[in-house]
């Protein structure tokens, strides 16, 4: 069974795990937009979210999350994203799977932690057309986004040993 070690149990606020930010790292060279990601675990179960915009990408799945912004860790991004996408708070845990780049150029790279939901909240589409709760075996039925494929594969096992 994977190991849970939650990070925060709040909204967003203060400093916690990682500061990283993107941006300049102060050496010339331009760091990474980060962009992070939560697999919102439940009963064996994951929460996948489907884009309503931009066109390109709508209909295409993806894990709540978005842009890590300047002076925010990536925690508290996190936090934040799933209140305003979801109406939800969250628990953070460890990290799934590896750093994926994103963008043609690599700009972006996505980071994805696994969570948990707080004080028995539900989700919501606020921002997404669908939601839905992914059994391992209902992986596979929803066309995830390229840079979620590598995460979708990582959660297989966390998934199958919560059951």
């Amino acid at each position: 069974m994977a190991r849970w070690t939650p990070v925060r149990t709040d909204w967003a606020s203060g400093n916690d795990r990682d500061g990283s930010t993107g941006g300049h790292s102060g050496r010339g060279r331009r760091e990474p937009k980060v962009v992070v990601g939560a697999a919102i675990v439940a009963a064996g179960r994951v929460l996948g979210c489907a884009r309503s915009h931009p066109p390109e990408v709508a209909g295409r799945w993806e894990f709540p999350g978005g842009k890590v912004e300047p002076g925010e860790s990536e925690v508290a991004a996190l936090v934040r994203e799933c209140a305003e996408e979801l109406g939800v708070r969250i628990e953070v845990g460890e990290r799934i799977g590896r750093d994926v780049r994103m963008g043609g150029h690599g700009r972006s790279v996505l980071r994805v932690y696994l969570a948990v939901l707080v004080d028995g909240d539900q989700p919501r589409p606020l921002e997404h057309s669908e939601i839905r709760w992914l059994r391992p075996e209902e992986l596979d039925s929803v066309p995830w986004l390229p840079a979620d494929v590598p995460i979708v594969a990582a959660l297989r096992p966390v998934l199958a040993a919560a059951t």
